[in-house]
């Protein structure tokens, strides 16, 4: 593969474009805050007791999922299952709350 090499002209151009991309695009705030509710909604509500506690351990918290499988005596594979399975009920609700 080649590597392209940029001049101080072509850079400048993409900063440009970039800062000219920033200044256009559409403010998103409200539509990441109500995510943000509806998040916390979902985790409280569609997730079972024990995807909660992954989920929390895994996102919140920055645990490995061995680290989690051997703090709560059971197999990685199983806490890749629960969380997937988490994450799945987790799309399914917001995809429907926007």
């Amino acid at each position: 593969m080649r590597n392209i090499l940029f001049d101080n002209r072509s850079s400048e151009h993409l900063g440009d474009m970039a800062m000219w991309a920033r200044s256009q695009a559409e403010d998103n705030s409200e539509q990441l805050a109500r995510l943000r509710r509806n998040l916390r909604k979902a985790r409280e509500q569609e997730l079972t007791t024990r995807q909660r506690e992954m989920v929390s351990l895994y996102y919140d918290q920055g645990m490995t999922i061995p680290q989690i499988a051997e703090q709560l005596g059971l197999n990685r594979s199983t806490v890749s299952r629960t969380l997937r399975r988490a994450r799945e009920r987790l799309y399914r609700f917001l995809q429907y709350s926007l």
